[in-house]
């Protein structure tokens, strides 16, 4: 696998080296082992999906709280989407600052987000299908989020939103912490 760092703090692309042959493919998207050798958190707590069946569905952006604040690895099995990440960790030297790339199942790409970041996404493609793996359960009462287009960050989404609840569209004005 090949590790990348982005411009924020924590998270990473990781992108396979695939093995080709008259079959086919075959590659590893993940290796206790080759994480941890990143400084990278190996623990896999609870695994997800989302199929979402419109381009221009939104989803985010979200984060769990302490003590159930979790890492999450996200790829795309089927179709393709914008993936977002922002550092909401005071102390971070990236601190609201946010990163996005495109995931898909062609190119196979995974984006690590580290604890204290929220996450997010906006599909490209019908039918995209986003594959989640979580260092820790799902805690409902922990869960937090802030708004996709506050101007606290700036995001620049490659589309429209056509779909999002009324949760994720409502968020307040995110206000900055001062450490």
């Amino acid at each position: 696998m090949i590790f990348t760092p982005t411009s924020v703090d924590g998270a990473w692309t990781i992108d396979i080296e695939p093995f080709t042959d008259d079959r086919g493919l075959f590659a590893r998207t993940f290796c206790h082992d080759e994480f941890a050798e990143q400084g990278l958190d190996t623990r896999v707590a609870q695994c997800s999906t989302s199929l979402n069946r419109t381009p221009g569905t939104l989803r985010g952006m979200h984060w769990q709280i302490a003590p159930h604040e979790e890492t999450k690895l996200v790829r795309v099995t089927t179709g393709a989407i914008f993936d977002v990440v922002i550092d909401l960790r005071p102390d971070s030297s990236t601190y609201c600052r946010w990163f996005g790339t495109e995931l898909s199942a062609e190119n196979r790409r995974a984006l690590f987000i580290p604890t204290g970041c929220a996450h997010g996404f906006i599909t490209l493609e019908p039918d995209s299908e986003v594959y989640y793996q979580m260092s820790q359960v799902y805690h409902g009462p922990s869960q937090r989020g802030v708004r996709y287009n506050d101007p606290a960050f700036g995001i620049v989404w490659p589309r429209a939103v056509e779909v999002i609840t009324d949760k994720d569209r409502s968020y307040p004005d995110f206000q900055r912490a001062t450490v």
